[in-house]
């Protein structure tokens, strides 16, 4: 298949919309249409020049479509997903890839039976400081990780949870925020294989969570730390620093602490600091920042989903990657629950 390629988007609520405006933006992409039942959506669609189905059985009839977008209910993903992969279309499923890792293992487990892509929209992976994170890391400018620090901190208002779902079990910011930074942990710091967490819903007493401190055990020997909170005034999430959404208000803070042997990196400001001469706690420390690129990783995932799907490139982040970083969320909530250290793998 060569050319443009057309991806349908499942699902116009905050982040379909934004999917929609990345493939308008993203090169060798063209929005084939929209799914959803909602009446909003059709004005939604017209202003986006796209065809309006209600359901994605519709659209897969249609033909239409050289590919799919799932941004749905977590708990749409598995039978969307499915649906998909019958009809022979590649299909980028939202984080988490499904509402447990049973649904996931089955939307892994079809695509690898079928042969057809699937992918998770992880798409901090595609942040270019993220790569240029990776860069570094791989490069052994921080030597041995030791330790690693991830902090999440933000207040979601009242408004936001008039939506019933998200009061719910599997909706809190565990699920729906937290699963984002393990994905970047793992990506840059190797496999979580053991995990203790705590949560707590005291601000709000909702059924999910409003807070939750996670031990993390890296297969590397590092150990770490990830603090989540969506009931706090803060500055300290990957949101408010990393500039990706500009719905945003953007800070000069950092969110992510990776210490090594050798160095120190901060993310998302990308401060590598270092002793002079040698790693020595005596001498003077500093810190560089290295050139890299910048762009919306959400438009670089709609440009490699196309690319992927015309066989020019291979899943950055693929159904197995979404998996196990729902493996690492669902083991830190069976911790929380039982009070125990779960292990994994």
């Amino acid at each position: 298949m060569a050319g443009r390629t057309r991806i349908a988007v499942a699902g116009a609520g905050l982040i379909g919309r934004r999917h929609v405006a990345a493939i308008h933006a993203a090169k060798g992409a063209d929005l084939a249409s929209i799914v959803d039942p909602a009446e909003e959506a059709r004005a939604f669609a017209a202003e986006a020049g796209a065809p309006l189905f209600a359901s994605l059985e519709e659209m897969l009839a249609s033909g239409g479509a050289d590919g799919v977008i799932l941004a749905t209910p977590n708990r749409l993903h598995v039978e969307g997903a499915l649906a998909c992969i019958a009809a022979g279309l590649p299909v980028l499923v939202e984080k988490p890839l499904a509402a447990d890792v049973a649904g996931g293992e089955a939307i892994v487990a079809a695509g690898r039976a079928a042969g057809v892509p699937v992918l998770t929209g992880h798409h901090r992976r595609y942040n270019p400081l993220v790569a240029k994170a990776r860069e570094m890391i791989a490069a052994g400018a921080l030597g041995r990780i030791a330790a690693v620090q991830g902090q999440t901190w933000f207040m979601k208002p009242d408004p936001y949870f008039e939506a019933d779902w998200r009061r719910r079990e599997g909706a809190g910011p565990i699920y729906l925020n937290l699963i984002h930074d393990i994905d970047l942990l793992r990506h840059l710091c190797g496999e979580i294989v053991r995990v203790h967490a705590m949560e707590a819903n005291a601000v709000r007493g909702n059924e999910v969570e409003d807070t939750a401190v996670i031990l993390l055990g890296f297969a590397g020997g590092a150990l770490g730390t990830v603090n989540v909170c969506d009931t706090a005034v803060a500055p300290w999430s990957w949101e408010l620093t990393a500039r990706e959404n500009p719905a945003y208000p953007a800070t000069g803070e950092t969110c992510y602490w990776i210490g090594g042997t050798r160095g120190s990196l901060a993310l998302p400001n990308l401060a590598l600091w270092t002793h002079e001469g040698a790693p020595d706690w005596w001498r003077p420390i500093s810190s560089t920042r290295p050139v890299h690129g910048f762009g919306d990783p959400l438009v670089e995932q709609a440009r490699h989903f196309a690319a992927v799907i015309r066989g020019e490139e291979t899943p950055l982040v693929d159904g197995e990657e979404g998996l196990s970083s729902l493996r690492v969320i669902e083991a830190i909530k069976r911790s929380a629950r039982s009070g125990e250290t779960v292990r994994l793998g």
